[in-house]
């Protein structure tokens, strides 16, 4: 559940205001884009990241996004410090309002900024993964954006926990991986740990970006490959990644007779784990427990 307080544009607000209206088109079409952020010691982890690829997907969407970085990660570390939610998950969502014949009297604002935090989920110590085909086209010129029109993936999520699993993995048009409806997948080969590329059709998850780019393991080279579900029945060791997650090792795939080593995950994790202690360590902007509410 999300703690009493959101932010609403520029204010903070408790969370059981109703200031949202039918005739604001995003809201009732899914046309917003949004990340999900994981909050350490009042870090806003990899902002910038997650800053980026809103602004890029909002571009793609036609939904303004005028906020420089600095502006809206001040404002996002005003609601951390006004829930005193130092160590948590927050979700910042950017909606459309205005456009089609079915926009609303009285609105004023072409956007609605909308972020609230809650308390980190225990994902436990692995997952079960069922399989969805032809849930992702790959070819389409949206794949791979983080937009607010989420209810397919909530279904399939759904679905899966009715079914016993914990997540699926999503394939694409041409049968190959692309991703779960919300992590990354990742699958070990010797010491070659792959990832679908973009092309695929899965979303550049940041999480998945940090281990492509920034993570350096002695042990380890971290790619892209295109992946079938016959290499996952190859691989060593499967791993989902996501912001809420971090690297979590896959215990079982739907139909799939799959290896559980953890040695390939176990070490990233590690390494990842150094990344984002330093990554606090030096940043300079971090929610400082002595904001109080505006309203």
């Amino acid at each position: 559940m999300i703690r009493p307080l959101i932010l609403h544009n520029e204010r903070i607000r408790p969370a059981t205001d109703r200031f949202l209206s039918p005739g604001q088109v995003g809201l009732m079409n899914g046309w917003g884009v949004f990340s999900t952020i994981k909050v350490v010691d009042g870090v806003l982890f990899a902002f910038p990241r997650h800053y980026e690829r809103m602004r890029r997907d909002a571009h793609l969407m036609r939904v303004p996004f005028p906020w420089p970085l600095e502006k809206l990660e001040e404002s996002l570390l005003k609601l951390v410090d006004a829930n005193q939610d130092y160590d948590a998950t927050l979700r910042v969502a950017v909606v459309r309002n205005k456009g089609t014949v079915f926009e609303g009297p009285g609105i004023d604002s072409e956007i609605e900024l909308v972020a609230f935090t809650t308390a980190r989920r225990d994902w436990g110590t692995a997952v079960r993964l069922d399989v969805v085909p032809h849930a992702r086209h790959a070819a389409c010129v949206f794949a791979g954006t983080k937009i607010t029109a989420w209810s397919m993936n909530l279904c399939w999520y759904e679905e899966a926990h009715e079914r016993g699993f914990d997540e699926v993995v999503l394939l694409n048009e041409r049968d190959e991986v692309a991703e779960c409806t919300s992590a990354n997948l990742f699958a070990a080969f010797g010491a070659e740990v792959a990832t679908p590329p973009l092309s695929s059709g899965c979303l550049p998850g940041v999480t998945r970006q940090v281990l492509l780019e920034e993570i350096r393991h002695p042990e380890f080279q971290v790619l892209e490959r295109t992946l079938t579900l016959k290499d996952l029945e190859r691989a060593d060791e499967i791993f989902i990644t996501s912001s809420t997650r971090d690297l979590l090792p896959v215990r079982e795939i739907e139909g799939l007779a799959i290896r559980k080593a953890t040695r390939a995950r176990d070490g990233l994790q590690g390494a990842f784990e150094t990344y984002v202690e330093d990554y606090v360590r030096k940043a300079s902007r971090r929610a400082t427990g002595r904001v109080k509410m505006n309203r």
